[in-house]
């Protein structure tokens, strides 16, 4: 859904209010649904899942930080990311076997 907010246009008044709000310009947009699309891709394909939310992981810590930046509340703004980021992370581990071998929680 957020994807398709950043290439919607004329883009709607709260989504530019939204990141203006972030102290990011609307023009930025495109760019970052393109860099969201792209990283939603590479999770969604088996063969580059791990790179995907690798790099999901990092979108998700850059809005971490801008939420902070700003001060907007933890429970609202600041740790949805962090919900997102567990249960991509959580999914992908049902899929990939590999992965659970890698967590300490086995013996």
């Amino acid at each position: 859904m957020d994807i398709a907010f950043k290439f919607i246009r004329p883009v709607p008044p709260q989504v530019v209010q939204s990141i203006t709000q972030l102290g990011l310009q609307p023009s930025l947009l495109t760019a970052i649904g393109i860099l969201l699309l792209v990283c939603t891709v590479l999770y969604v394909v088996p063969a580059t899942s791990v790179l995907g939310a690798v790099l999901l992981t990092g979108y998700l810590g850059g809005a971490i930080s801008l939420h902070v930046r700003v001060g907007n509340p933890l429970f609202g703004y600041v740790l949805f990311p962090v919900y997102i980021g567990v249960l991509m992370w959580a999914g992908l581990c049902l899929r990939e076997s590999r992965l659970l071998a890698l967590l300490p929680l086995r013996k």
